[in-house]
């Protein structure tokens, strides 16, 4: 109930607000375990994914940092997300979050760990490409942009223009024995370059030039991201 109410105010605020664009809805299953793996511009990036997403059982990996914020420490527990310290190998939080995929819901999670300073994608950790491998399941790559000068322009009484682009799930390839460091850093290459492909060229960072990408883009000319 709570829950509901919720993302009814999120989703008027925005309506009200902003401006969005919105295009792949249609690609978030609307039942099973998986994970949303999105860049990371804005604070609003993970109001706008639970306002958008017709989903009751997404929760997403939250910095523990702002459990000691009164008004965001309640609306996090509400929505069950998930603390964790970014600034160590969180394994209680991982574990926490592979149970909750393998309990059937969608987690979501930005694999760069932290807010890009810059604009666009930063060198990504290998946490979303290990949950994914560990619970075998699919992956929704998700490219937003807009929200990190949202809030300056709302400052300035402007309502800003918000971009989302859904992408198709895409499952991992199963890593290979051996060096399984190497094959998470190739998985976790897949999944910044899906979300890359998903974005205007001056998002797409330190993947800008990676011959997956270019692939990519090869295959999908029809994603329109402009």
């Amino acid at each position: 109930m709570l829950r509901t109410l919720l993302r009814s105010i999120v989703q008027f605020l925005f309506k009200l607000l902003s401006h969005q664009d919105v295009q792949g809805l249609e690609n978030i299953p609307p039942t099973g375990p998986g994970i949303l793996a999105a860049n990371h511009l804005g604070r609003l990036d993970s109001p706008l994914l639970f306002s958008l997403l017709d989903r009751t059982d997404i929760t997403s990996l939250v910095a523990d940092k702002y459990q000691h914020n009164r008004l965001l420490r309640p609306l996090v527990n509400a929505v069950h997300g998930i603390w964790i310290n970014r600034e160590q190998a969180d394994f209680r939080a991982l574990r926490q979050a592979l149970d909750y995929i393998e309990g059937g819901g969608m987690l979501g999670i930005a694999p760069e760990g932290t807010r890009s300073q810059t604009g666009a994608l930063m060198p990504a950790k290998t946490g979303v490409a290990y949950l994914a491998g560990r619970a075998g399941v699919f992956i929704v790559p998700v490219g937003i942009w807009g929200t990190e000068a949202a809030i300056a322009q709302l400052c300035r009484l402007r309502r800003p223009l918000i971009h989302a682009r859904i992408g198709q799930p895409f499952l991992l390839p199963p890593l290979e024995r051996g060096d399984r460091s190497a094959g998470l850093q190739k998985n976790t290459a897949e999944i910044m370059c899906r979300i890359a492909a998903l974005l205007p060229p001056a998002y797409r960072g330190v993947y800008a030039e990676h011959p997956m990408l270019k692939e990519l883009l090869g295959e999908h000319q029809h994603v329109r991201v402009e």
